[in-house]
């Protein structure tokens, strides 16, 4: 290991700190991604389902309708 120890003589009193600062950053958000990803697959999910819905009363309203009209 090349890296200084944050207690080893010489390392800075600053460098002990940051290197406890960036253990807990990096853990704290552990598993965050797969939640983000679920949520969006979610959102896009129900933003897709209102979609075909609101297309499939349109297609009934303006095709099937108006040929039920003509017989």
């Amino acid at each position: 290991m090349d890296r200084m120890q944050p207690n080893a003589p010489g390392a800075s009193p600053a460098s002990g700190a940051v290197a406890r600062t960036g253990w807990w950053i990096w853990r704290s958000d552990d598993g965050q991604d797969l939640l983000e990803y679920g949520l969006l697959m979610a959102l896009i999910a129900i933003v897709a389902l209102g979609a075909v819905a609101a297309l499939g009363n349109t297609i009934n309203s303006v095709f099937w309708q108006t040929i039920a009209a003509n017989f």
